[in-house]
């Protein structure tokens, strides 16, 4: 309802009849309309962070380029599938104080996360080591969420999916400048287990 509809619009006796529950019974869940849509907003936040923890973050022996693709394939597809919601979802929290509050947080729980990871590659001389990985994080970040909601929810751009996903990891990749710095003596790229740089 909230996809179709938007939050101001949405009706809670629709939501109900959808949901195959009484009006009544609404408010034995939920305090208003705000709040289901908090939980459905943080549920859905949550699917779109996931890659950064289960591609990026995980156990793997794949190279940083390819683990940074699939993450940003995964983010993509996932926003893809939510897009009517998401697109709900980015203009109500520009209006909800609270929703804004919970997204700013956990982009900046992200944020720090990749800073970290870009970090970890500078070490092992596999990215720009004159980047500065504070703001190299919040500026890929920026870039990877808002193009989402400009390309897939505003369809703001024309592109198909895969040459979406292909520009975007490339511009993430030449940003870091991941294995252009490496040269013959430098280290090994991080072993299985270690952080590397993905997207907000």
């Amino acid at each position: 309802m909230f996809a179709e509809d938007g939050v101001l619009d949405a009706r809670i006796a629709d939501i109900a009849r959808r949901a195959g529950v009484s009006y009544g019974s609404f408010y034995h869940y939920f305090e208003s309309k705000d709040v289901l849509f908090r939980e459905i907003a943080e549920e859905v936040d949550a699917r779109l962070r996931a890659p950064v923890d289960e591609v990026i973050l995980a156990r793997s022996d794949l190279p940083p380029e390819q683990r940074l693709r699939q993450a940003i394939r995964r983010h993509y597809e996932t926003y893809r599938d939510e897009a009517q919601l998401l697109g709900v979802i980015e203009q109500a929290s520009r209006l909800d104080e609270q929703l804004a509050a919970t997204r700013a947080k956990w982009q900046r729980e992200d944020s720090a996360r990749v800073a970290a990871s870009i970090r970890q590659l500078q070490r092992h001389g596999l990215a720009d080591p004159h980047l500065d990985p504070t703001v190299a994080a919040a500026a890929l970040g920026a870039m990877t969420h808002r193009f989402a909601e400009l390309w897939l929810a505003h369809q703001g751009s024309d592109a198909d999916f895969e040459t979406g996903v292909d520009t975007v990891t490339r511009l993430f990749i030449n940003a870091l400048g991941l294995g252009a710095h490496r040269g013959t003596d430098a280290p090994a790229p991080p072993a299985a287990g270690t952080a590397t740089a993905g997207p907000a």
